[in-house]
Order: structure tokens, then sequence, then C-alpha cells
């Protein structure tokens, strides 16, 4: 595949990068809590993560995997709500791309009907009257390899769904741009400026599911959109719930 290039992603007002290898590219920017928007993408992550601490397997110089910077004048309060901005910004470029088969699992992946194809890590930390916001982004590239078989849970492919399958310079460029579109508009109107699209875009809803709490417990019902703060509504048999931490384990027609 062709090498990742910093020239060759052109995010408007914001500075890329590309090295070889990192340890994390949400970790660098991080660290470096700059105030200009960055964008660093690798070629090999050598421990890259996913939420809650599970590693993010990503093949390298095959997969995607970046991570975008930019301060975030929201209320803190509010902050929960960018996976699902992050969410709607990368299917977007995705379909856009011809991709159409893309759709958004609460509350960080992009899944298609072969599994997941991408997940997404949001890392915030006060930074003056903002935030530093850092959204990892991981997705997976051309079809093949034992991945699937190694994670033990179904996995979908980028080249699955397009054909020719275009460099991961331009899928990250058309990522970051639209990234940079959907913070702008979170910016000027929180949650509510993408809650339409994502509601849109969700691979579950109207489906029943079966949702495992932080605590470990779980939670079933009917997937009723998101709640003001960005939780998954559920309908249940005692009324309707909005979790705020969790994964969805199971998904079948209501």
């Amino acid at each position: 595949m062709e090498a990742l290039d910093a020239a060759a992603i052109r995010v408007p007002g914001v500075r890329v990068r590309v090295v070889r290898s990192c340890p994390s590219t949400n970790a660098l920017l991080m660290d470096e809590a700059g105030a200009l928007p960055s964008l660093l993408a690798t070629e090999a992550q050598t421990a890259g993560r996913g939420r809650r601490g599970r590693r993010w397997h990503a093949r390298p110089g095959k997969d995607i995997a970046f991570s975008l910077s930019r301060l975030v004048h929201r209320a803190p309060r509010e902050l929960s709500a960018l996976s699902l901005v992050a969410g709607v910004a990368a299917a977007r470029a995705l379909r856009a791309l011809g991709a159409l088969g893309v759709s958004l699992k609460w509350p960080n992946d992009l899944v298609t009907a072969s599994g997941k194809l991408g997940g997404i890590l949001v890392e915030t930390r006060a930074h003056g009257r903002a935030s530093l916001a850092v959204i990892g982004i991981g997705i997976n590239g051309p079809a093949g390899g034992a991945l699937g078989g190694r994670l033990r849970r179904p996995v979908a492919f980028l080249g699955e769904l397009l054909d020719p399958l275009p460099s991961r310079n331009v899928v990250i460029e058309r990522i970051g741009c639209e990234l940079m579109l959907a913070l702008e508009a979170f910016e000027r109107g929180g949650l509510e400026a993408v809650r339409e699209e994502w509601h849109a875009l969700h691979a579950h809803g109207g489906q029943r599911l079966r949702v495992r709490l932080a605590d470990g417990r779980t939670l079933s019902g009917i997937a009723d959109g998101l709640a003001e703060d960005g939780g998954l509504r559920l309908r249940t048999r005692t009324g309707v719930r909005a979790v705020r931490s969790g994964r969805v384990v199971a998904a079948r027609a209501a």
C-alpha cells in the first residue's frame, strides 16, 4: 500500500505529521497539549488503545491509525458526547468515499453488516478556559489476514466496501476535514448539531439491545435514540433508562 505522507494529507488549519511508529498517537498528542489543531498519523502503533484500556490491534502499514487534537470550548459535562460527534464525522467521510454500509454502534464504534470496522477513543483535559480534546481513530484497511480470529469477534474491512481501496492518505484527509467541521458545529450547538444525523446512522435504532454496564450488570431494552447528554436511551419494562457507560453486547429486531 501507499506509504503515509504528511504532504498528501491536507486538513485546513491543522498541522499534519506522520511517524513510522509510536506507542500511541493519542498519548503523544496529549503529552504535547498544543493549542493549535494537530493531526498525527502512524504506520504502526505499539500500544494502541481502545476504550477502558483495551488494546487496539492494527496491522502495520495496512490499517489506519491517527489522532486529531483541538481545543474545544464547551462545558466539561458536554465532552462525553465527543465520541458521538467524531463517529458522525468519520461515517460521513467514509460514506462520501462510497462506503455506504458504514453505520455507528453506541458509543464509539464504526460498524458494517460484517462486523466492527473501526473504533474511536476520545481523551480530554482542561486547558485554560477550554478543553484539549484528542480524538483517536483506528480503521481496518484491506481485507485479509487473521485479525477476526485473533480478536474472536466479527470484523469488517474498508477493502470490502471500496474497490479500488483509496490510499490511507485520502481516507485520513477526508475524515480529518469532517472532524474539524463536526467539532466546529459542536462548539456552536453542542450535541444537537449532530443528534439527528447520529440517529440516522445508528446501526441498532429500534432494536432490542443487551448492554453490559460499567459495573458488570446487564440491561435490556429497545434502543430509543440518545439522551440529552449523549447516553443511550433504552425503553425497558420499568421505563426509559439512559445508559452513560457500557457497551452493547447483543442486538436483535424488536
